[in-house]
């Protein structure tokens, strides 16, 4: 579908409340709310928030439990032309206040009171519903959302992600079954891009979007939800499919289709999976948040588990292309480069820093016409067929549980301990082809602070998924390589020794 043609987050979802405005919209614990229900509370919030000097360009974090509320202000504020930022209740105050400095913002939308932050909070508001911003008054090219991750510089990046990125995901035939008749699960973190996949995918769409109850989807909240909301669609990162392959496989009963990704995948789990539910779709997603959600997916087969790089990650999405580069230069099909995507799902950059989105987002000639980039640092080949096969990092990202973790974000803070000399982050691998967690290795002044006490300091400071695991005191110097580099290899080996 053609840029111009792609419509914004909001305007697909008030198209789905006239067309079908008694379609169960919403599902979260036993209570129904409509598409028109939807969309007028949205409405009404739309003018509060109005009345606030909410409008085209304003940034709006909101920190709200799962729950329709959550949606209403969402929408509201898409409605205004403005752009969101969804924050998660899980991360520490320290964590919350960076962001929130980071948008710029006037104040955050949440109920309660929020330590440690200096900008204002409020309720979302509500007005006259006749006041609302109208749904077409911004087109798909504007940002709709920021999702921060991990950053090297020890500081999480704000990802400016236009409505198009969203919305090219569901346009016409695409990767999974969307749209009426179809109830999806929304239980990924509403911070994440995977949030838009369960909630936009549905809502724009014509689907319902089920709201899980709390943070966390176990096999038995699965069980309950296909039975008590339909749900018949699930996304689950890759290390979440492996525990309920291993936990409770049959708690996919009643699913019609399944995506998977954030990882890769562990071939043992697939196939168990395959031979348990052969009529279940499975699809393996790959892509960084700053192409939304998905750059490419692979409908999953069993000769899949039989390939010597894995399962592979597939062709490119709807509005979505995607080049193996050598430096600048565009590699052909067999040879392994670094996997750069391009298209309309592309981030606008990232927020507040040029020099990063520079770095990142490039223009490099594809095919003599000059085509904008984002270098993802992962690498891949491309098979004859025209299938994209991942092959690894090219720097010290990882993936762990879905979260994309930056190793030096941890050891700068870390680092900015009192009495803490020397630190190094490793990535503990797991059985299946996945990460463990961090571990931190560090030399500090008369062995203070003390492991468990470093682990308390960090925790308070970093959101779960950057906090190591484990923590290790080291009273000699790190080991080296042979050129004088950390020798991160031997660290990891040490584990395995006996504690000093």
């Amino acid at each position: 579908m053609p840029e111009t043609e792609l419509p914004t987050i909001h305007a697909a979802v008030a198209r789905q409340a006239l067309m079908r405005p008694d379609v169960t919209a919403l599902a979260f614990k036993g209570t129904r709310t409509s598409y028109a229900e939807l969309n007028a509370a949205a409405d009404a919030a739309a003018s509060g928030l109005r009345a606030l000097g909410v409008g085209p360009g304003s940034l709006v974090p909101v920190l709200l439990s799962r729950s329709p509320e959550l949606v209403v202000a969402l929408l509201a504020v898409l409605k205004c032309g403005a752009a969101y930022s969804a924050l998660d209740h899980r991360w520490p105050a320290a964590r919350t206040a960076a962001v929130v400095r980071a948008l710029g913002a006037p104040f955050v939308i949440t109920d309660g009171r929020l330590p440690g932050l200096d900008t204002p909070t409020r309720p979302l508001p509500y007005g006259d519903p006749a006041e609302a911003a109208e749904p077409d008054r911004v087109g798909a090219a504007v940002p709709a959302a920021v999702f921060f991750t991990s950053g090297t510089t020890g500081t999480p990046k704000g990802v400016l992600s236009p409505h198009r990125a969203t919305t090219r995901l569901f346009a016409g035939r695409t990767f999974a079954d969307f749209g009426r008749g179809r109830a999806m699960v929304q239980a990924a973190p509403v911070s994440w891009d995977a949030f838009h996949l369960e909630l936009w995918g549905m809502l724009t769409t014509g689907g319902t979007a089920v709201l899980a109850d709390g943070d966390y989807l176990f096999p038995g909240d699965l069980r309950d939800l296909v039975k008590s909301a339909a749900v018949d669609s699930l996304w689950l990162t890759a290390s979440l499919f492996n525990l309920f392959v291993d936990e409770d496989i049959d708690s996919f009963a009643g699913i019609r289709q399944v995506m998977t990704g954030g990882e890769r995948l562990s071939v043992p789990h697939v196939r168990a999976f395959l031979a348990r539910h052969p009529h279940i779709a499975l699809v393996n997603g790959y892509g960084p948040v700053e192409s939304c959600v998905f750059a490419t997916t692979r409908a999953v087969r069993p000769t899949d588990c039989e390939l010597p790089d894995g399962v592979p990650v597939g062709r490119p999405v709807p509005g979505t292309a995607v080049h193996l580069l050598d430096g600048d230069h565009v590699l052909g099909d067999g040879r392994p480069g670094e996997i750069c995507v391009a298209g309309e799902g592309l981030a606008l950059g990232y927020l507040g820093h040029p020099a990063a989105t520079a770095e990142k987002f490039v223009v490099v000639d594809v095919d003599g016409l000059p085509t904008r980039l984002y270098r993802t640092g992962d690498l891949g080949r491309r098979d004859p067929d025209g299938v994209l096969h991942f092959l690894g990092r090219a720097d010290r990202q990882v993936k762990i549980s879905g979260y994309r973790v930056e190793p030096a974000e941890t050891e700068r803070a870390a680092c900015g301990v009192p009495g803490v000399r020397e630190c190094a982050v490793v990535p503990v691998p797991g059985g299946d082809g996945t990460w463990e967690g961090l571990a931190l290795f560090y030399r500090s002044d008369a062995g203070e602070p003390g492991p468990e006490a470093l682990r308390r300091v960090l925790a308070d400071r970093l959101p779960h998924y950057l906090t190591p695991a484990s923590v290790h005191h080291h009273a000699e110097a790190f080991p080296r390589t042979a050129n004088g580099k950390l020798d991160r290899a031997a660290l990891l080996n040490s584990l395995d020794e006996p504690s000093r």
